[in-house]
């Protein structure tokens, strides 16, 4: 199957999970759905992982992200899907993966439940060839300044829960 056929929980906008359609269905529709995504720290926790995704991604392409992450599919745990994400995005496998906060996300027709985790490294990292064209190190602060410029091609929902990420850890 491909991946538009794939199969995705779809959730409620108070977060419960009610059904499940296709990945091509929930975006044209727009349905609620769920989806986790891993931040990749040293572990010192001084710097993150940042990633270009690749310029044929379906959803927004050539951006740069700092979390490995994916939609829950249907009848999959949001804990399984990040450690499932990180194993197919990054490479990175038998690590901790910790649960550190649930928000949400709306941006037009794109709602979801963000499930969010980190997960401390100093491996190898190995990029999915079909979702990162490239990866690097970037110090926290360095991150937090990058931000401050809303013209820096950032995929919208990982700035906002970069930036609660921030809000949270002082």
């Amino acid at each position: 199957m491909n991946a538009s056929g794939e199969l995705v929980a779809v959730y409620d906008a108070a977060g419960r999970v009610v059904g499940s359609a296709t990945r091509q269905r929930m975006r044209a529709e727009g349905l609620w759905h769920a989806a986790a995504s891993v931040l990749v720290l040293s572990p010192d926790g001084t710097e993150v992982y940042v990633h270009r995704r690749t310029d044929s991604k379906d959803v927004y392409p050539g951006m740069h992200d700092c979390w490995a992450g994916g939609v829950v599919a249907a009848g999959e745990d949001p804990d399984a899907t990040a450690r499932r994400e990180l194993a197919e995005e990054l490479g990175v496998r038998g690590v901790p993966v910790r649960f550190v906060f649930r928000t949400v996300h709306e941006l037009g027709s794109v709602r979801f439940h963000g499930f969010l985790y980190e997960a401390r490294w100093d491996g190898p990292i190995v990029h999915q060839p079909d979702e990162v064209a490239e990866g690097w190190w970037m110090p926290l602060p360095e991150l937090r300044e990058r931000l401050r410029d809303p013209s820096w091609p950032f995929v919208p929902d990982a700035r906002q829960f970069v930036q609660e990420w921030f809000a949270r850890a002082k």
